[in-house]
């Protein structure tokens, strides 16, 4: 087994719906001690962070051409690079992998979801609609990331601190409501050919994930026969309610898993 394999050197990160590369927190730092000598790099999705004032594209082969493209533009795929994708950042990172798997070694999909394989009202917690409508529509910043932040995270849900550096990330780089739906819009809709991947996938859900069931990455993994670790307590963001376990999770599956 070569060190390669199971120390992957290069990492790029794709955050999730509505939500940009500053709210990693300390995530990239802990993955590069982690995994040291690492190179971890971040990159905002169309129509978020840096590129908050520019229109999200509907779908998610659109938002992964787009993002690939600044990818290669910063020079962050000069070797095979392992994806970790939350979310709709999974989605990304999944159509990533199959139209483009010569620049990528390996993914970690974390609580994604897949329209081709879960119903709407999984993929959305249908006992969340009224909240996500409200939330979206809350004109008071704080107001509605210290809502957001009680939905997505059970361990975390009630810290201020957290809440507090959310809204600064929103005030200085603003998502708009229209690029929130475009998202939305694509990730609904996103219904990938289920063709099982050659390279190595991880898949890690939270079982408590109040968002986003996690019966979704159960289904992934069964009909796609790929390996799965459930969180037994954590919320939809899994990597602010317990990065350790996130990166003891992938280190475990890349060292016992078959080449």
């Amino acid at each position: 087994m070569a060190m390669t394999d199971t120390h992957p050197k290069n990492w790029l990160l794709l955050r999730g719906l509505g939500r940009q590369s500053a709210h990693w927190g300390q995530f990239p730092e802990l993955l590069a001690q982690a995994f040291a000598p690492a190179s971890v790099h971040t990159i905002d999705l169309p129509g978020t962070g840096i590129y908050h004032r520019e229109t999200s594209p509907k779908t998610i082969p659109g938002i992964m051409t787009k993002t690939r493209a600044r990818a290669l533009e910063k020079g962050l795929l000069s070797q095979p690079t392992w994806l970790i994708g939350f979310s709709l950042g999974g989605m990304v990172a999944w159509e990533w992998l199959h139209r483009q798997p010569d620049d990528i070694a390996g993914v970690v999909l974390i609580n994604t979801s897949l329209a081709s394989i879960s119903p709407f009202y999984k993929r959305l917690c249908w006992q969340n609609y009224p909240d996500v409508l409200r939330i979206l529509l809350q004109g008071n910043v704080l107001q509605r990331e210290t809502e957001l932040l009680k939905l997505v995270s059970n361990l975390h849900r009630h810290s201020e601190t957290v809440a507090q550096e959310w809204t600064s990330i929103q005030i200085a780089r603003p998502m708009s409501l229209q690029n929130a739906l475009h998202q939305m819009m694509a990730a609904a809709r996103y219904r990938p050919e289920l063709a099982a991947p050659t390279l190595p996938v991880l898949l890690l859900a939270s079982r408590e994930d109040r968002l986003v069931s996690s019966e979704c990455s159960t289904k992934i993994a069964e009909q796609l026969n790929l390996p799965l670790m459930q969180h037994p307590s954590a919320g939809h963001d899994l990597t602010l309610d317990d990065s350790p376990w996130v990166l003891t999770s992938v280190k475990q599956w890349l060292n016992t898993r078959p080449y």
